[in-house]
């Protein structure tokens, strides 16, 4: 029997394919979207605290990226509002591609020439965290999010929710473009 089979197992009265396919499957876009979303909001809130941005400004002007402190309050804001996208799951698909953009720029400018290892300045951190933001791009943030609930809110309740299946509304097709 695999894991999920195991796993599944455990909660009794639920079929094991409902359990094991449904919730498991749920829970699993957890970890990514909350491991992404703190790390982010983190390294973008100290580029934004005290001397942070003058700090990370000045850095980045060293690496040839002007003006160094306009942008590293740019960088900054960006990281924690995709970290604070990606902790609740709404908008998670933007969140992913803004840390795909921020991650090459700062793997292009800084840690590709240091090689792999993170412990000599190199991309490790940067590929783990792109990685994951790839896989929430691909798949979204799944049924325990934020986002989920504003789509079961825009598909109403009862026969209204089925003809808004059909024909959703504009609200409903744009968070589900979003998503």
């Amino acid at each position: 029997m695999d894991l999920a089979g195991n796993v599944a197992g455990m909660w009794p009265g639920r079929p094991r394919s409902a359990a094991a396919g449904g919730l498991l499957t749920d829970v699993a876009a957890l970890p990514p979207r909350l491991a992404l979303g703190g790390a982010l909001v983190y390294h973008g809130a100290s580029k934004l605290r005290g001397e942070g941005p003058a700090q990370t400004g000045q850095f980045f002007e060293a690496v040839g990226i002007k003006p160094g402190e306009a942008l590293a309050r740019v960088t900054g804001w960006a990281e924690v509002l995709a970290g604070a996208l990606s902790l609740l799951g709404v908008g998670t698909r933007l969140a992913a591609l803004t840390v795909l953009a921020t991650q090459l720029v700062a793997v292009s400018k800084v840690h590709a020439p240091k090689g792999f290892d993170v412990t000599k300045g190199g991309y490790e951190y940067n590929v783990a965290l792109m990685a994951i933001a790839l896989g929430l791009l691909l798949r979204g943030p799944g049924k325990l999010s934020v986002h989920e609930g504003l789509e079961h809110l825009a598909e109403g309740r009862g026969a209204r929710r089925w003809l808004r299946r059909a024909r959703p509304s504009p609200v409903l097709r744009a968070l589900k473009l979003v998503k």
